[in-house]
């Protein structure tokens, strides 16, 4: 079985690796460091399942998985978080993945997450209920009341959001995501418009709230 793991942490990632290569026929076909990479390798190596952390510099966990699930929507994908709420939980599972578990459980739960996911069966801990998770997979949709205001922005506002409260500038955007800095200018003041936010500041304040990334 073949496993990616996306972590900007390197002691993470060696923890993870040495973990799961205990497990025979087990092995980690790729590191990743940030969530763009990691949906580069996702694509390339076409591992059986990916294990993404939630805030990860250039594109977090979450949108990592979409556009993951986008290019297979067979893929199975893992998010190891640290945080542990309703709206995050809806979160993951309106971007497609169907593993979550808590990196303060990772040693104990790992293993078993990763098996269950390369049998293509769901694994979640913490909060999610019964009735939470059988009602995503039957009807393929989050409880509208799960629904996070991320989901209000598209894809490509969400990737230029991320970039933005790290710091980097409209021309910095462009070049990362291969756009005009007209087109960021534009797609910025739509986010602007949509959250009802005026300064970047105001946007790094949402972004922490929606757990894009760290505080």
């Amino acid at each position: 079985m073949k496993i990616l793991i996306a972590d900007d942490h390197e002691l993470v990632r060696k923890g993870l690796r040495t973990v799961l290569e205990t497990q025979p026929g087990w092995t980690v076909c790729g590191e990743a460091v940030n969530g763009r990479q990691a949906v580069e390798l996702a694509i390339r190596l076409a591992p059986d399942v990916t294990i993404l952390d939630v805030t990860m510099p250039e594109l977090n966990g979450l949108e990592a998985t979409r556009q993951i699930r986008k290019e297979n929507s067979d893929a199975e994908i893992l998010i190891l978080t640290m945080h542990e709420s309703e709206q995050l939980i809806g979160e993951v599972l309106a971007a497609g993945a169907h593993g979550y578990i808590l990196k303060a459980d990772t040693s104990r739960l790992l293993v078993s997450a990763v098996d269950s996911l390369a049998r293509h069966k769901p694994f979640f801990t913490g909060k999610v209920s019964e009735l939470i998770l059988s009602g995503y997979l039957n009807r393929g949709n989050v409880p509208k009341d799960l629904a996070g205001p991320v989901q209000h922005l598209t894809a490509r506002e969400r990737e230029i959001v991320q970039l933005l409260v790290e710091g980097k500038s409209n021309k910095e955007v462009a070049v990362t995501l291969g756009i005009s800095i007209k087109t960021v200018d534009a797609h910025r003041a739509n986010v602007m418009h949509k959250l009802n936010i005026r300064s970047v500041t105001g946007l790094v304040r949402y972004a922490v709230r929606n757990k894009i990334i760290d505080a």
